[in-house]
Order: C-alpha cells, then structure tokens, then sequence
C-alpha cells in the first residue's frame, strides 16, 4: 500500500510532498527509549495527527532551531529531557528547542529587558501575573488569527474552549495560546486534624469553627504556633484575607496591590475601598480577638519563616492557601510525617467559586520570531501530544516519574533532578496526569465546587496602572506601615487604626488610583 502511495506521489514528480510524506512516515516509530510514555497515544501516532490537518501547506522541509524562555531554575536533568524531546521533536516537525531559564530571584527585572533589548527568542511563558497584558500593549508578542491557529496548532483550536480564547484577548486580538486546564481560586486552610479530635473540636466550615479550632490551639498546645502568618515579604492580599474576608462577603479585589475591590454580582463594577467598608471593621475585630487569644506570633511583621517547613516540623497547626498547593502539602505530609494529621477545609462553603482565567498560564510567541509557524507547531504538540506532554511535564518515564495508568504518575527515583518547578505549567492541558498520592479529599473539594464556579463580568480585566504607578507604589508603603500592624492585632484602637490607615492612604492617592480603575472598569464595561 505504501509502495503504490509512493509510486503515484513519484509520478506527480512533486519532490516537496514526497519529502513531507517520507518525514511522515518517519514519525511512526517515534516511542524513543526512555521517553516518557511507554505506548504512544493516537497524536503520537504516525502520518498526520500530530500536524496541521492540511499538511501540504505547511513547509517543514528545513529544520529550525527554536528558542524558549521559561521562568524558574534549570533542572538538573534538562540536556537528558529536552535531549529526548528533540529527538521527538525532529521527527514530528522538523525542529529542536533551546530553553532558557529566568530564575525567580531575578526574571521580574529580565524579562522585560529581552524585549526591550530586541533578543532573538521564539517562545516565551507569559501570564496574567508576567507581563502578558503588558508586553501585548507594547507589541512584543505576535498576534496570533484564527486562521494561524488553525493552521499550525489545530488540536490546540479544537479543543480549547472558546471563553479561554476570549478571555485572552487583549483589546479584542490574541496573544496567547492559554493553558487548557481548569483551576479554581479560591483558599482553603490546612489544619491539624489530630488535634481537632484531641479537642473533640466540631467540623471546621466557618469562620467560627476555624477560631474555635485555633484559639484552642494557641491555649493549649505549648510550642505550637497556632495560625502561620507572615508579614515579612511586604505586602499584599494575603490568603487568609481572601479566605475570610473576600469569599465570605463575595468580594473581589482587582489587584492584589492595593485594597479596591467590586463585589462579584454587581454589573455595574462599581470599585469601593475594602478598608472603608463594615465587613472590613468586622474582620478586624475577629483578627484581634485571634492575637489576643495567641493564635500567631507578635513577631508576625518580621517573620520570614517557610510556613509550610514549620507545619512540617510540628511548629504551626495552620494556613491558608489555594486548594491545588494545599493538596500538594497534604500528600508531602502524609509521606513525610505520618505521625501529623493533616486536613482541609472550605471556611467559605457557600461563597462563589472562581475559576482562574485562562491567561493564568500561557505561551506567547515573540513578535519578531523568525520561525512562528514552527512555534505554533510546538506549542500544539506540547499541549496535546501526549507521548511529548508526558515527558515535558513530568521527564522520563521510570527515571523522573513512573506512570500509574493513562492519567496518574508517582515519584521516580530521580524526580528531583526534574521537577514541578520549572514554568512547563505554560502549556497545561488535559493531558496532565495527578500525582496518585493527591489526596481524594481535595479532589472532593474540587468536585463539588464545580457547579458553585461564577462567571463574572471584569474577570478578565487587567488594572493598567501606568497613569498612577507613583501612587500604587506609595499606597504599598502606607499598607505595609498602617495596614499590617492593624489586620495583626497589634494597634489597640482599632477604630483609630483604621481612621489613620485610611487618611494615609488619601494623602499616598488611593482616591486616583480608584478614579482611574473605575474609569477603565467602565470603559472595559462598555466594550463587552
């Protein structure tokens, strides 16, 4: 059959289509040893499922050499992985990548200077949170059409949904091809359930309970640091302030840098000082009545601890988190220190639930790639090929991880030297597998927040603080001077702690930072 294929393509005399065809059929045998799954998937087989459905257009006939930025360390096993990945990749599209990687310490500082410099790079992460609003504005991405899309990342198009599309776009055009994963946002606490039974405490699932829990805690359990606060870092809305005080009220703060926020079922996007409200002086009593009670240190401004190393260690019974890292330390515990009982709890179970937009996690092609079709073409192959998924995400299989059915992995022997902590979260999809040791709890959780997810309409709206940044900044300051010391317990006077906080922060300019917020939420209104 291939024989009479290849005849009739040789009588065509068409050269270009035999060479695409020949490199083809070349991708059949493509189960690398020791890549990481160990039977190919259908968009790991042969021919064309891992191409543009009208392959005769798509010229792979000269290999490229792509370039990738990506945030966080280098892992220790990147040249064995992405050596592996080559491989794979010269077979199915003709191309090899080089990443790059911005370490933490430092990637706020360069990765704006890499467009600003005009650096030659391909790919780059990019998110809601890393300058993916930003650098749209400035033109350092290339808009990415319909027709690209179709084109060169085909599976990607097909199985994104469209509210991930739209919620990408900036000023009605894409930049992003978003990860395709669905993350909900909101905080839970870990606590110590083996001293809740100890207590015979009741269910924690309200702010009430919670308190009862930790007072109980800071009164009788010597050495043990009730609550894990930390100030130390400067500020912003922290956890438990979104646990407490934003999902129980069903506020949202529009960024975490300064305190304006909307409530989510007002159409109207009306922004308002959480400070000066009611439900803020409420929360200050309940925070005062927990310092006053010892549930966290009066250390908490300076303290630069690991919260999750002292829960660890037995030092802290509790913290605030979002649901997917509070798992996560929930499975660590129960390897590392069977003798602590770990639990979660929603302390708001009837408040809405809040997906994480798509532009969460995403890659961006830069604007002056050389070779932006091959791109697509990667980032297609990232998010849906699942032989090239497995192993970009996880590493090599038996080595860095072991694969536990279609959709699951446990640690392997040499997961260190690969993990989670590189930025591969740019292309998440549903193709990734869960650690076999997540908690069914937390999946629970998960689940039955599915049908409380709310949509609202500034969900995908991005404060622009260009025209205000002196008095964003300044605002950060009085927070840090005012505010923490407040929302910790330690002024006595609340009422004169608020009055003050909210003088300073007229005389750093939250009433022009709150005019221009509301003059671009209703512009963003206006154009839905």
């Amino acid at each position: 059959m291939q024989r009479e294929k290849r005849s009739a393509i040789l009588l065509l005399a068409l050269a270009f289509i035999l060479s695409v065809i020949l490199a083809a059929c070349s991708s059949g045998n493509n189960n690398a040893a020791g890549t990481a799954s160990a039977q190919p998937s259908e968009s790991s087989a042969p021919s064309a499922s891992s191409q543009p459905s009208d392959s005769n257009a798509v010229d792979t006939s000269e290999e490229v050499k792509l370039k990738m930025i990506l945030l966080g360390g280098k892992p220790v096993d990147y040249d064995l992985v992405f050596g592996e990945l080559n491989k794979l990749l010269k077979e199915k599209i003709n191309a090899t990548v080089e990443v790059e990687f911005l370490d933490w310490a430092d990637w706020n500082q360069k990765y704006p200077l890499k467009f600003a410099a005009n650096e030659q790079f391909d790919l780059v992460y990019t998110a809601n949170w890393a300058y993916y609003n930003d650098q749209s504005l400035k033109g350092g991405f290339l808009e990415l059409t319909e027709d690209m899309l179709q084109k060169y990342a085909p599976k990607t198009w097909a199985a994104m949904p469209a509210v991930s599309w739209d919620q990408a776009k900036v000023n009605g055009k894409l930049y992003m091809v978003p990860n395709n994963n669905v993350e909900v946002t909101n905080k839970v606490v870990l606590y110590r359930e083996d001293l809740r039974q100890k207590y015979n405490l009741p269910e924690i699932n309200s702010l009430e309970s919670y308190a009862n829990y930790l007072k109980t805690v800071a009164q009788n359990e010597k050495g043990i640091t009730a609550y894990g606060a930390k100030a130390a870092d400067g500020w912003k809305w922290h956890e438990l302030d979104q646990a407490t005080l934003e999902h129980n009220n069903d506020f949202k703060v529009i960024d975490t840098r300064v305190p304006l926020a909307i409530k989510l079922d007002d159409a109207t996007g009306k922004v308002f000082n959480i400070y000066d409200t009611p439900e803020f002086k409420e929360l200050l009593a309940y925070y005062k009545d927990l310092a006053d009670n010892g549930v966290w240190s009066k250390n908490v401004v300076n303290n630069k601890n690991d919260v999750w190393q002292d829960m660890k260690a037995g030092k802290v019974s509790s913290y605030a988190q979002n649901l997917g890292t509070v798992a996560a330390n929930l499975a660590e515990a129960r390897r590392d220190t069977p003798d602590q009982q770990f639990a979660i709890a929603d302390i708001a179970p009837n408040s809405k639930k809040l997906a994480a937009i798509s532009t969460q996690n995403g890659m961006a092609i830069h604007a002056t790639s050389a070779n932006p079709e091959r791109a697509l073409m990667l980032i297609d192959l990232l998010q849906n090929d699942k032989e090239i998924h497995d192993l970009t995400m996880y590493g090599i299989a038996g080595s860095h991880y072991n694969p536990e059915g279609d959709d699951k992995y446990t640690a392997g022997p040499n997961a260190v030297n690969y993990p989670a902590g590189i930025s591969n979260w740019g292309w998440n999809s549903e193709l990734n597998r869960q650690d076999a040791s997540y908690p069914q709890e937390a999946n629970d959780i998960f689940d039955g927040w599915q049908s409380k997810i709310y949509h609202y309409p500034l969900e995908t709206y991005v404060f622009d603080d260009s025209n205000v940044k002196s008095e964003v900044a300044n605002i950060g300051n009085v927070i840090i001077r005012y505010g923490i010391p407040l929302e910790y317990g330690l002024i006595k006077d609340t009422d004169k702690g608020v009055a003050d906080l909210i003088e300073q922060l007229k005389a750093a300019g939250i009433d022009k930072v709150q005019q221009e917020m509301q003059s671009q939420i209703d512009a963003f209104l206006a154009n839905q």
